[in-house]
């Protein structure tokens, strides 16, 4: 039974299915994915969670690499459109090499958002160059709650972007108000797979013991009832106001 708290996506096609599958697959292939449900992992956000995912060990394999950015692109193009797009902005710092490799494959110009801006010259927030006036698509690696992307969008809509989308590999699919805070703000999230593809992957290969994914389960069925429980935050107003203070430290 799906808790209330966990996040829907939009109606997936077979294509996005097999994708999912396939992207959670070459997760686990490369060690990607953490389990720890007994030392659970605390998020920026306050969140606990039993998993972790470090999509940063993409960047070291490159066949799965050049894999995950056609799945990324082509997922782009069925759900956004091959001529909407006429910019892509990476996320500092996890997001600027998928930025690059979709802006490549994309044929599109290329920008990064840093989290703060540099003390000197422009003290810019953005580099490359500022895609005024262009439709752009904000990257990242994952996201868990969506914060993040709320930051990095706002900056290039304040420099005159026009950002109604964005993509992430990995998408945690659990916490309460990803969708619909970026909704809130004309953003569509996009993203390739979530911990309940990686679960079903797991399905086909022992790469976890029964336990551990038992576990796992029961977190992603109450994330933030399972959060509590171990010490972490217990609602998304405490995630938001946990990134704010960490965001001002």
């Amino acid at each position: 039974m799906t808790s209330p708290t966990t996040q829907k996506a939009p109606a997936q096609s077979g294509w996005d299915h097999d994708a999912a599958l396939s992207t959670a697959r070459m997760l686990l292939e490369i060690q990607a994915v953490n389990f720890r449900p007994e030392e659970p992992y605390t998020f920026t956000s306050g969140w606990k969670s039993p998993v972790y995912i470090d999509c940063r060990r993409i960047i070291y394999f490159p066949r799965v690499r050049a894999k995950i950015c056609e799945l990324a692109v082509e997922k782009i193009h069925r759900h956004v459109g091959y001529e909407t797009i006429e910019a892509v902005a990476g996320g500092e710092t996890a997001g600027i090499p998928f930025a690059a490799w979709i802006a490549d494959r994309m044929a599109a110009p290329m920008a990064y958002v840093r989290k703060k801006p540099k003390g000197f010259g422009r003290n810019a927030l953005i580099e490359g160059d500022v895609p005024e006036g262009k439709r752009t698509l904000l990257v990242e690696d994952l996201t868990t709650d969506g914060q993040s992307k709320i930051r990095f969008a706002q900056a290039l809509r304040d420099a005159g972007a026009l950002v109604n989308h964005t993509f992430v590999v990995f998408f945690y699919g659990v916490f309460p108000g990803a969708f619909e805070t970026l909704a809130g703000m004309g953003i569509t999230l996009h993203h390739l797979c979530t911990w309940w593809d990686v679960l079903e992957a797991c399905r086909d290969r022992p790469y976890f013991a029964d336990s551990a994914l038992a576990e796992v389960r029961r977190f992603l069925e109450d994330p933030v009832r399972w959060s509590g429980a171990h010490g972490g935050i217990a609602s998304a107003e405490e995630a938001v106001a946990a990134r704010l203070a960490a965001m001002e430290a």
